[in-house]
């Protein structure tokens, strides 16, 4: 199937009015497989060619591309019927990879009544209430990860944007927005095929993805794909546009739906083989690298065998309960190009859970990719999802999530209910959650030592449980018990050094007991957390007096 469209200009320029800053290329690109097709316009014979996305290497092995300066330019108006030429300016070779022509500059025109456009206002009303609908205008790009913020998952996660910690709610949500969406851009993409050109669509696709708005670009590849399904070209697409916005499961099956219709489409087989490396499948990645043909290079092979070699190591390691091996190769797993692959953050949050490091734990739950649960059970299959449900609902419980705990072995159970694994897990999330809650019930009847030893009975079932160590501690604080309660909170400490109510539990207990110098380090490592919070404030000052006044009858 060729890749070589021809790109359909009006004489009256209408498409440029649709987006603006889009505007159609002039000149002939050099195409894929040299073969050259020609269309034309009713009012305008200029023939002109213009490849499917042309890159070094395929962008789902890439950072996002730069998006460019965005120039607002009104519409021009429509002058005697006739069409307003407009100058071509040369692009640079580094912002159109492989010789591709670049975008026609655009003068500045007049704004017109939208009602005076015609079809272009149309659409453009179209395009603007789908990325409305979708709560993503310009910039917003969806899951992808951005620079300065955290996450999730798909994710956002998406660093991680995703990428990052979600809730298996949350994750319903999204299931529900992303069909909705689709219902949406379906429609959109019916509406809009009835009047336009899916070439053209792909070429304005094309020239959006090169200036990083990839949510417009996935519109306009999905209005190409519902004009012509068949086009193995405009899935390839698509599937850039969807790894780019992080959604790389479901850039996976619009990869593998280009290649099932055109089987030796090399750059959707190099695509594939990327998307597959970050999800750490090294052996389906050699697959397709090896029918890559010009498309792959070197690198593409020594990175797949890197990643091949850290995870026969990590292999090992989990057989050895080599935890801090394990933790070291999924590591490096993910900084050589696996980036992507939940089992892979899985085992490390699993590692870092076995050696009682349960903020780390955490951590890697935050960085890890989130996919929605439809996405994540149609690729890894029940069984193999439930088994990354499992880890996450223990490290969810030892962060004192307990709610999304229940529900993420809730699923998993529901998932395979086979699984013993699964079943010891259910067990012990639902003991320590009730424990939990039935403490929580006697601390505010101020029942303290009915509520501690609630506590303890969840601690029975998870020993090094942060939350219901700290929450015992402050029974035993409450009952003067100040020795007891500084062993609990030095005990959460020790899993989640971050816990900041049980350093405040501890620094309160050792004021208690006169300990100055201790409570003093305790209040101002939570000065520096909390630089506003008044009891830290007063804790610290009164702290600092009492030692003070000790260290001065000292030196008497």
């Amino acid at each position: 199937m060729a890749e070589n469209p021809m790109e359909k200009r009006s004489r009256r320029g209408l498409l440029g009015f649709v987006f603006g800053r889009r505007t159609l290329w002039s000149k002939k690109c050099t195409p894929d497989n040299g073969n050259k097709t020609t269309m034309r316009s009713s009012n305008a014979s200029a023939p002109c060619t213009s490849n499917n996305i042309q890159f070094t290497k395929s962008p789902c092995n890439e950072t996002n591309p730069k998006k460019l300066q965005e120039h607002k330019v009104s519409p021009e108006p429509i002058q005697n019927q006739t069409q307003i030429q407009r100058p071509i300016s040369k692009p640079s070779s580094n912002q159109y990879p492989n010789n591709n022509p670049g975008p026609v500059q655009q003068q500045a025109r007049k704004v017109v009544p939208r009602e005076s456009i015609g079809l272009s206002g149309e659409l453009e009303s179209m395009i603007m209430d789908n990325q409305k609908a979708k709560g993503m205008m310009f910039g917003n790009l969806g899951n992808l990860k951005q620079p300065g913020t955290t996450a999730v998952g798909n994710q956002t996660t998406v660093q991680n944007s995703g990428y990052g910690r979600k809730t298996m709610e949350d994750a319903r949500r999204t299931t529900t927005s992303v069909s909705n969406n689709q219902d949406q851009s379906g429609s959109l993409c019916r509406a809009i095929s009835t009047r336009m050109d899916p070439e053209t669509l792909k070429i304005m696709g094309n020239e959006d993805y090169k200036n990083g708005n990839f949510v417009e670009a996935l519109a306009l590849y999905d209005a190409a794909i519902a004009i012509d399904p068949k086009k193995a070209a405009y899935r390839s697409n698509k599937s850039a546009a969807l790894t780019a916005l992080g959604r790389i499961l479901e850039a996976v099956f619009e990869c593998r739906e280009a290649i099932r219709m055109e089987p030796h489409y090399h750059r959707a087989h190099h695509r594939l083989a990327n998307l597959y490396l970050r999800l750490g499948e090294v052996e389906k990645s050699m697959y397709h690298i090896k029918h890559s043909g010009p498309e792959v290079d070197q690198e593409d092979i020594s990175k797949a065998k890197t990643v091949q070699m850290h995870l026969n190591k990590c292999t090992e390691a989990k057989r050895l309960r080599d935890w801090n091996t394990l933790i070291k190769e999924t590591k490096n797993i993910i900084a050589s190009g696996a980036d992507a692959a939940p089992q892979v953050y899985a085992l490390q949050a699993e590692a870092f859970l076995k050696s009682y490091r349960h903020q780390e734990a955490d951590d890697t739950l935050s960085r890890c990719p989130v996919f929605d649960v439809e996405m994540n059970t149609k690729y890894y299959g029940p069984i193999g999802y439930a088994g990354f449900l499992v880890v996450w609902a223990q490290v969810h419980m030892s962060s004192g999530r307990f709610g999304e705990a229940v529900e993420a072995i809730q699923l998993a159970n529901k998932l395979d209910r086979n699984n013993r694994e699964v079943s010891i897990v259910l067990r012990r999330v639902q003991a320590v959650t009730a424990a939990r809650s039935k403490g929580n019930d006697f601390f505010k009847a101020g029942r303290f030592q009915e509520a501690s030893t609630a506590y303890g009975e969840g601690l029975d079932h998870d020993s090094r449980n942060s939350v219901l160590l700290c929450n015992r501690a402050a029974c035993l604080f409450k009952m003067g018990q100040f020795l007891r309660a500084i062993e609990d909170s030095t005990s959460a400490l020790t899993v989640r050094p971050a816990y900041a109510k049980a350093r405040l539990r501890r620094a309160d207990c050792n004021a208690k007991l006169g300990n100055w110098e201790l409570a003093v380090k305790d209040y101002e490592i939570l000065r520096k957390e909390t630089p506003e919070d008044d009891q830290v404030i007063r804790g610290l000052m009164e702290a600092q007096n009492h030692l003070v006044k000790r260290r001065g009858h000292e030196n008497l």
